[in-house]
C-alpha cells in the first residue's frame, strides 16, 4: 500500500470526495481516509435519504388528494418499505462515490485518522494501524447531531436524526426540538404519513434563518396540515419512564406538559474534530470549529479544513465549493474567495423553501434603501394547475443601484429555480434585466419575472 501522497483528505462527504477528485484531476496523488461509509453524512444520513423519504411523503400526499385531480385512489403506506427505499437510494449513491474515487485513481483507506505531525496521519482500522504522509492534508470530517444537555438521546424514545431515518415502526406521535432544515423536513415527513407532530422552536419563528415572510408562510402551511408549533419555547426535561415521553416545555405563557411517543432532537450539529490530535500539532480552533483563512488554510502550514467543521454555513454544496477552492489554491490556480453573502439555501418541506442573498431585515440593518416585489402562487397558472398554490417569490433590490440583492421563495419546486438567482446576484443583475428577460409560461420560474415587475409597480398579473 502507498504511504506517501501529494494530498490526504480526511473524510469522504461532499467536502472530502470533491476535494479528492478535483485534486486528482489536477495531477495530484491522493488518498482519502474514511472511518464509515463513503459519501459521509450527506449521502448516507442527510441530504439524500431525507429527500427519498420526502418523495414518499409527497407521493402519499398526492394520493390522499387524488380526488381533487379527478382520480380515484386508495393509497396505503408501508412504513418499512418507505424506509428501505431510502436506505437503498443512499447505498446506491455511496457506490457512486466509490466509483468516482476509483475512476480518478484515488486510494481509499478505511479507518480513523489522527495527526502524528503536520504532514503525517495515523490511520486506525480495527486496531491495525498505518501511517500516511503528504505535504497537504485537508480535514473534511463533517459533523453529527448535537446533543442537548437536558435532552439525552437513548436511541429508543429520544432520538437524533439518524435514528429518525431508520425507525423500525412509525410512531403515533412525535415532538421535534428545533425547526431548522432537519427539524422542519422531518416534521413534514412524519406529519404527512400520519404521525401527530409537535414542533418546538427556541426562537420566535420556525426556520429562523429565513426571511420573516417565509417563516410566516411555512408556519401557516404547517398548521393547516395539523402540525402543532410552539415558538419562543424550550424543552426543559424529558421523562421517559412511562409508555409515553412526558416533555416539559417552557413557553411564553409558562410551563406546558406535552406527551409524545418519540422525541427527536434536531437542534443543530456538532463538528467532528475530537480524536484528530489537532492540539498535538497546534491547529487553532474556536467554539469547537477549526479556524481557517479565506482559502481554508489553518494556522499550520499544509493543513486545511472545509465543510461543517469550520465556521461557514453547514451545507453540502458549500462544503463542495470550499473543497474545490481549497484544492485549486493548493495547485496555485488563480481562485477567488467564496462569497458567503450569496449562498443558496433550500429546505425540502411542502411547500419548499429556497433563498439566496440578503433577507429584508438584513438589508435594512445594513443600511440599504430597498425595493421589494412579491408574486403569490395564487396568481400562478402553473401552481394553480398543479394544485399547490401556497407560497410566493419575494425579490429584494437595492433601490439606489437597482441590483438584485436577495431572493426568498416558498412554494412548489422553488428549489429548482434558486440557482439562477445566485448567478444573477453574482453578475449584478438589475430589476429590469429580469423583467425584460422573457420567462416561459406556464412555469414556476416566471414568478421571478413577476416579482421583479411587482417591485417596480409594473406587474400585470397581480
Amino acid at each position: 500500500m502507498n504511504t506517501s501522497y501529494d494530498l490526504i483528505v480526511i473524510g469522504s462527504g461532499p467536502g472530502g470526495y470533491v476535494a479528492a477528485v478535483r485534486a486528482s484531476q489536477l495531477g495530484m496523488k491522493v488518498a482519502v481516509v474514511e472511518k464509515d461509509l463513503l459519501g459521509g453524512i450527506c449521502l448516507n444520513w442527510g441530504c439524500i435519504p431525507t429527500k427519498a423519504l420526502l418523495k414518499s411523503a409527497q407521493t402519499l400526499q398526492y394520493a390522499k388528494h387524488a380526488d381533487s385531480y379527478g382520480i380515484s385512489c386508495n393509497a396505503q403506506m408501508d412504513f418499512e418499505k418507505v424506509i428501505l427505499r431510502s436506505r437503498n437510494i443512499s447505498a446506491t449513491m455511496s457506490k457512486g462515490i466509490e466509483f468516482l474515487l476509483k475512476k480518478n485513481n484515488i486510494d481509499v483507506i478505511k479507518g480513523f485518522a489522527s495527526f502524528c505531525s503536520a504532514n503525517t496521519v495515523e490511520v486506525d482500522s480495527n486496531n491495525e494501524k498505518c501511517e500516511l504522509s503528504a505535504p497537504h492534508i485537508i480535514i473534511a470530517a463533517g459533523a453529527r447531531s448535537r446533543s442537548l444537555d437536558n435532552v439525552l438521546t437513548d436511541e429508543k424514545k429520544v432520538i437524533g436524526y439518524r435514528q429518525a431515518l431508520t425507525l423500525a415502526k412509525q410512531p403515533k406521535s412525535m415532538l421535534i426540538i428545533g425547526s431548522g432544515a432537519i427539524g422542519s423536513e422531518l416534521a413534514y415527513f412524519y406529519n404527512t404519513i400520519g404521525t401527530q407532530v409537535t414542533l418546538v422552536e427556541f426562537l420566535s419563528a420556525i426556520v429562523p434563518n429565513e426571511d420573516d415572510d417565509i417563516s410566516a408562510q411555512l408556519s401557516r402551511s404547517f398548521r393547516k396540515n395539523g402540525i402543532k408549533i410552539m415558538t419562543d419555547s424550550s424543552v426543559e426535561n424529558v421523562d421517559t419512564s412511562g409508555d409515553m415521553c412526558r416533555i416539559t416545555v417552557k413557553t411564553r405563557k409558562g410551563i406546558e406538559i406535552v406527551e409524545a411517543e418519540t422525541v427527536l432532537s434536531a437542534a443543530g450539529i456538532t463538528p467532528n474534530i475530537e480524536g484528530l490530535n489537532l492540539e498535538k500539532i497546534g491547529v487553532e480552533t474556536e467554539k469547537g470549529k477549526i479556524k481557517t483563512d479565506e482559502f481554508y488554510k489553518t494556522n499550520i502550514e499544509g493543513i486545511y479544513a472545509v465543510g461543517d467543521i469550520i465556521a461557514t454555513p453547514a451545507l453540502a454544496h458549500v462544503a463542495s465549493a470550499e473543497a474545490i477552492t481549497c484544492v485549486e489554491k493548493i495547485a496555485k490556480k488563480d481562485v477567488k474567495p467564496i462569497n458567503y453573502r450569496n449562498i443558496p439555501a433550500c429546505i425540502y418541506t411542502s411547500p419548499e423553501i429556497a433563498s439566496a442573498g440578503l433577507t429584508e431585515k438584513q438589508a435594512v440593518a445594513e443600511g440599504y434603501q430597498i425595493k421589494t416585489g412579491k408574486f403569490p402562487f395564487t396568481a400562478s397558472g402553473k401552481a394553480t394547475a398543479t394544485g399547490e398554490r401556497d407560497g410566493f417569490v419575494k425579490l429584494i433590490f437595492d433601490a439606489v443601484t437597482d441590483k438584485l440583492i436577495g431572493a426568498h421563495c416558498i412554494g412548489t419546486n422553488v428549489t429548482e429555480i434558486i440557482a439562477g438567482i445566485v448567478t444573477a446576484v453574482n453578475l449584478g443583475v438589475k430589476g429590469h434585466d429580469i423583467i425584460k428577460s422573457i420567462h416561459p409560461h406556464p412555469t414556476i420560474s416566471e414568478a421571478l419575472m413577476e416579482a421583479a415587475a411587482a417591485a417596480y409597480d409594473e406587474s400585470v398579473n397581480i
